[in-house]
Parts: structure tokens; C-alpha cells; sequence
């Protein structure tokens, strides 16, 4: 599994980039490949404030329901509405155009390397 070292990972499989003030947000290659075909999105609304460690959203796959996990406080600028359209794109481009939210972050959780999320999806 090829992961982008630019960027910030979770243990709970999400993963930021740094964007100027904002936060991109999405979830790793790893946890899309772990819940299979996603079917629906459901994203908290632009105007929001999330809290690092909380639930802020659900993918819903053919398999399960997964919670979306804040990776940080702040409030939520923009959802990618292309991924609610089509949820498939989370699945086909994690670390692109499946991204899910911006958020203007004023705190971050536990955040991990890229060698160090490796590390954890290999054990």
C-alpha cells in the first residue's frame, strides 16, 4: 500500500493535508479496501463544529456502517458534494477526489506519520 507522506494519518484510518488555514480530511486506502463497495455518505454540514476524537460522519458500505471520526476541533468550511452524489469515488481515488471535508482546525487529535500509520495497518 502506497501512502502519500505528505499528509496526516489517524489510528482510526483518516487521513489530512494541511491546506493553507484549512484541513482537508478523508479516509485511507486501507479502510476504504476494509469496507467495501461505499454506498452512502452522510458528512456533518458546512457551518459545523466537529471535535477531534468524535463521530462527525458514517460511510455506509455493502458490508457495514462505519462512524467517520473527527481527526480535529474546528468547524467544517466545505463537504465534497461529488462524493455524496457518488459515494464509488471514495473507493476509487481515497487519497484525491475521494477526499470528504475542509475544516478550519483550531486543535488536532493523535496524529501519525505515514511510516508510523504503515506500521499500524501491518500489525
Amino acid at each position: 500500500m502506497s501512502l502519500p507522506a505528505h499528509l496526516r494519518y489517524t489510528e482510526e484510518h483518516e487521513w489530512l493535508e494541511d491546506r493553507d488555514e484549512l484541513v482537508r480530511i478523508g479516509i485511507t486506502q486501507h479502510a476504504a479496501q476494509a469496507l467495501g463497495d461505499i454506498v452512502y455518505v452522510q458528512l456533518p454540514e458546512a457551518g459545523k463544529q466537529i471535535e477531534a476524537g468524535q463521530a462527525c460522519g458514517e460511510l455506509e458500505s455493502t458490508k457495514s456502517v462505519s462512524d467517520l471520526f473527527a481527526p480535529v476541533t474546528g468547524e467544517v468550511v466545505a463537504i465534497n458534494e461529488s462524493v455524496v452524489d457518488d459515494p464509488a469515488l471514495v473507493n476509487a481515488d481515497p487519497f484525491g477526489e475521494g477526499w470528504l471535508l475542509e475544516v478550519r482546525a483550531t486543535a488536532t487529535g493523535s496524529l501519525l506519520t505515514a511510516e508510523q500509520y504503515a506500521d499500524l495497518v501491518a500489525e
